[in-house]
């Protein structure tokens, strides 16, 4: 209800053509920029590795899914960056979301459910004319259950050519908190499916790791600026 009521601030008159995706992120307040415009502390520094990794997508006509928006700072960049795209945004509480755009669509929900994930996904899909998503990108909790079982849910639902990102996986890696299920790490995950190696999970069967090695075409994984700055980029076939 919050979110209905909130006053937000209309991106879609904002002419950025020119700028790049850092000076996007930067003047939006999204931490992926390479500084905060607020306090000018450093961010994760992610802007380059998404313009070199997308760069094919600039002037097409695509359908992003961002899984964590928060304020929306960053689906406000990606907005103008690329500029014939269509963004949906899930977060588990939309109250904080402050951005306007014709091109933005957000949606309250947690994914670990299930029955609702799928009926929002499919009024997504009817009402959009579409199936799949160009790029999904994970930035939720970061808690190595969301990221373990959001890939299983959503990867399937990039299309040929796509891309699915998921920032800071290994924040499982360096706090003990977001460690919260026995499951394979993130970095591990990676390694596995590039070198396709089966591996030891609750979540993906043997079944799905083999259709998962035959529908990847790479994995790239960077650093950021900080320490615990980790993005990886995994294109399907």
């Amino acid at each position: 209800m919050l979110y209905k009521f909130k006053k937000k601030i209309s991106i879609d008159k904002n002419n950025f053509e020119k700028k790049t995706l850092d000076e996007l992120f930067y003047f939006y307040g999204s931490d992926k920029a390479n500084y905060f415009r607020e306090s000018n502390d450093r961010g994760h520094g992610f802007s380059l590795i998404y313009e070199k990794q997308l760069n094919e997508f600039k002037n097409k006509k695509i359908n992003i899914l961002e899984i964590g928006s928060f304020a929306g700072a960053s689906a406000a960049a990606f907005a103008k960056f690329f500029p014939n795209s269509k963004i949906f945004c899930f977060d588990i509480n939309i109250s904080n979301f402050k951005y306007f755009s014709k091109q933005i669509n957000v949606y309250g929900l947690d994914i670990n459910n299930k029955e609702k994930v799928k009926k929002i996904l499919n009024k997504i899909f009817d009402q959009n004319n579409f199936e799949e998503f160009d790029l999904i990108i994970d930035d939720g909790s970061h808690l190595l259950s969301d990221i373990i079982f959001g890939f299983d849910i959503f990867f399937e639902l990039v299309k040929s050519g796509g891309v699915y990102v998921i920032e800071d996986y290994k924040f499982p890696n360096y706090f003990q908190k977001h460690k919260d299920i026995n499951e394979i790490l993130v970095d591990e995950l990676l390694k596995k499916i590039s070198n396709q190696v089966y591996f030891s999970s609750k979540l993906f069967t043997k079944e799905k790791q083999m259709k998962i090695f035959k529908s990847i075409k790479s994995i790239d994984t960077f650093k950021g600026n900080l320490a615990e700055s980790d993005i990886c980029f995994i294109k399907k076939k």
